[in-house]
């Protein structure tokens, strides 16, 4: 039986090994319950639509169906699961993919158990996570492929509007971690990712931004 408020996971790895590994850091961990395992791309697939994890750690590479199909698929019926992307690859060209097909993270397989704990919370509270050495570039390139452009709040999301207006207010990153619950890491990233879709480039133009939009008053 699932302990109430666990997070609920399923690993998805074609190597016994590893998911014997990342089972084995996550039973330490407390309130995370891995409740199903997946051999390949197919079968995980299969035992989401049984379990109905909280968050599914998906390796890229699997036989039968790799992990980038799979996670298309899922986020296509379960839209609401988010999926955590593990590889050894840190190039933009994989990083992008992966967000193309609808993961919620992208996850280097060196990364430290502290780092994956980070990484699946915060998936888990509706959050992106990016292993730190690949998220600035990353979204950089993301941005430009897209041609993102944004010109109003409403293009921003709720948590970046937040995040915005917070900064606005003159709240230290650290303040801004506090208030919503989140890593200081991911403050940071999400600061990188409004300065950068908005083509600005010091925080005083962040809040002239959010001046502009009405996300907050004007000082006196």
């Amino acid at each position: 039986m699932t302990p109430m408020n666990s997070i609920t996971v399923l690993l998805a790895d074609d190597h016994k090994m590893v998911r014997a590994g990342i089972r084995s850091l996550l039973d330490g961990l407390p309130d995370l319950q891995v409740v199903a395992e997946a051999g390949d791309g197919r079968e995980a697939v299969r035992l989401v639509g049984e379990h109905l994890p909280q968050v599914v750690l998906m390796d890229i590479a699997m036989p039968e169906m790799n992990g980038l199909e799979a996670t298309r698929r899922l986020t296509s019926s379960f839209p609401k699961i988010p999926i955590i992307i593990l590889s050894i690859y840190s190039d933009e060209e994989h990083v992008y993919q992966a967000l193309r097909s609808g993961a919620s993270g992208y996850l280097l397989k060196g990364a430290a158990i502290e780092e994956l704990e980070l990484a699946i919370r915060s998936v888990a509270r509706g959050e992106t996570y990016l292993s730190p050495p690949i998220s600035k570039p990353v979204i950089m390139e993301y941005i430009r492929r897209t041609n993102l452009s944004l010109s109003s709040q409403e293009k921003l999301s709720p948590r970046q509007s937040e995040i915005l207006k917070l900064i606005a207010e003159g709240k230290t990153t650290k303040q801004i971690a506090l208030e919503l619950a989140i890593s200081i890491k991911t403050v940071e990233t999400h600061r990188v990712a409004l300065m950068t879709r908005l083509g600005i480039k010091e925080v005083a133009g962040l809040v002239r931004y959010a001046v502009k939009i009405g996300l907050v008053d004007l000082l006196p």
